[in-house]
């Protein structure tokens, strides 16, 4: 064991191994590897799975934009919703009314969906916590009823087809989906992971640690919470864009309520604030209510009325256990172990590595990516 260490002590101290300190560039690396992941995982699973994979792509888009809006920003949104719903019938309109080409479609769609996440956004820089909360509520009600009064532009019930992109014969529909929605998903989070690098993410967080002394650092309160409401938004309405592109059709019943609840929590059980995380919650999103608690349902010779609401159950079984258990989330409880273990390998000494899971994190407003506004950061912005 003791000759593995030195190993690993040797291998890590090689500047080749260590990753650019650049955060474009590291990012971009992340990326590369996560393309070469997919790609060999798309072509080992079937045409169902890769179906699947695509949707965890366009989960991980909505929660990384309610990540940076309530975990890097401090915005309790309920809503996300009803800017799905703006997303996937813009996008609608857009592929039956237009001859464009995809690219052109989604940069419109998050566009149009930017602009509504401010015009919902002007009126929340005055509300927070249960009140904030409240009128993102009503946002995610009203809008998607809203279609069903305009049968003539939206098609009512029935929806709005739209048609699957077209892809190269040797390559079978749902697996050429699923790469054009993990490619979307990959510029989505390297764009992010950027931005929170950047000035506006420190800006975001001095927000949200305290509106007050981000004031007098000179930082425009009600400019950045707008600006992470509309970045928030656009992330949502892309994300059902791509959601319009796999299922062929879009009406307001692929909007509930519930929806809305399984991307906040999904979001907290990955960790909040963690762009890393959105993946763990986009894999419970779609497989918990679909497959997990289907299976569990059956197993135990549930009834209808059991089986409809066991994935909301679990949900909030999950969600408390974690809470208690991690409050950082998933993405938190695999950072405290890779400080354990990168402290038993590191040569030198490293502190603050034995921290216990359940020390004070808050899973709503955490630190993103164990960082913490300092003052200096917040004069520096």
């Amino acid at each position: 064991m003791v000759g593995f260490r030195s190993t690993v002590q040797t291998l890590t101290a090689k500047p080749w191994f260590r990753m650019p300190r650049q955060p474009m560039l590291r990012h971009l690396s992340y990326a590369a590897v996560a393309v070469v992941f997919f790609y060999f995982l798309t072509q080992k699973l079937s045409a169902f799975n890769d179906y699947e994979v695509g949707e965890i792509a366009f989960f991980a888009i909505g929660l990384a934009g309610l990540s940076l809006l309530t975990g890097i920003n401090g915005q309790i949104s309920l809503g996300h919703g009803g800017f799905f719903a703006v997303g996937a019938f813009t996008y609608a309109l857009l592929v039956n009314h237009t001859g464009w080409s995809l690219v052109p479609v989604l940069l419109v769609v998050v566009a149009v969906t930017a602009v509504s996440g401010a015009l919902i956004g002007i009126p929340a820089t005055r509300l927070r916590g249960p009140y904030l909360a409240g009128m993102t509520l009503m946002v995610a009600l009203g809008l998607p009823y809203l279609t069903n009064q305009y049968d003539s532009l939206f098609g009512g019930d029935q929806g709005l087809t739209t048609p699957p992109p077209t892809g190269p014969a040797s390559v079978n529909p749902e697996q050429w989906l699923a790469w054009i929605q993990i490619l979307g998903a990959l510029i989505v989070l390297v764009l992010l992971g950027n931005l929170v690098r950047s000035r506006f993410g420190r800006s975001f967080r001095a927000v949200r640690d305290d509106e007050i002394a981000a004031s007098l650092a000179g930082i425009h309160v009600a400019r950045t919470k707008v600006i992470a409401f509309m970045v928030s938004a656009g992330c949502a309405g892309l994300a059902w864009a791509f959601l319009a592109l796999s299922a062929g059709v879009v009406n307001s019943a692929e909007f509930p309520l519930a929806l809305s609840i399984y991307l906040l929590a999904g979001m907290v059980i990955g960790g909040t604030g963690s762009l890393m995380g959105v993946w763990w919650g986009a894999i419970i999103i779609v497989y918990l209510p679909n497959e997990w608690a289907t299976s569990l349902a059956n197993d135990f010779h549930a009834n209808s009325l059991v089986s409809a609401n066991l994935a909301i159950i679990i949900f909030g079984l999950v969600l408390v256990v974690g809470m208690l258990v991690a409050p950082g989330g998933i993405q938190g409880a695999l950072r405290w172990i890779a400080a354990r273990v990168g402290s038993y390998f590191s040569s030198g000494r490293v502190t603050n590595v034995s921290l216990s899971l359940q020390e004070g994190v808050d899973p709503i407003h955490p630190a993103s990516d164990g960082e913490s506004v300092t003052t200096a950061e917040k004069q520096g912005v």
